[in-house]
């Protein structure tokens, strides 16, 4: 059996890999209880991702940035 690597796995849960690579790893996963785990842990750490609302930065903090920059050219 092969040994995927995390980046594979990663783009498995994210949908992204060729669908050879998809049906490599759904055969391994049913075959190994360690492997299919693993993959729960990668998608439930996605899914926690996905419900993060991120905020934007302040409109201070803007500034402050473009006008330290401003002065970092001169």
């Amino acid at each position: 059996m092969k040994n995927f690597k995390e980046e594979e796995l990663i783009m498995y849960v994210y949908k992204d890999c060729t669908p050879a690579l998809t049906k490599a790893i759904e055969k391994a996963i049913s075959e190994d209880a360690e492997l299919k785990k693993q993959v729960e842990t990668l998608q439930r750490s996605k899914d926690q991702l996905d419900k993060l609302k991120l905020k934007s930065p302040s409109k201070k903090s803007i500034k402050a940035i473009l006008d330290y920059a401003r002065k970092k050219d001169n």
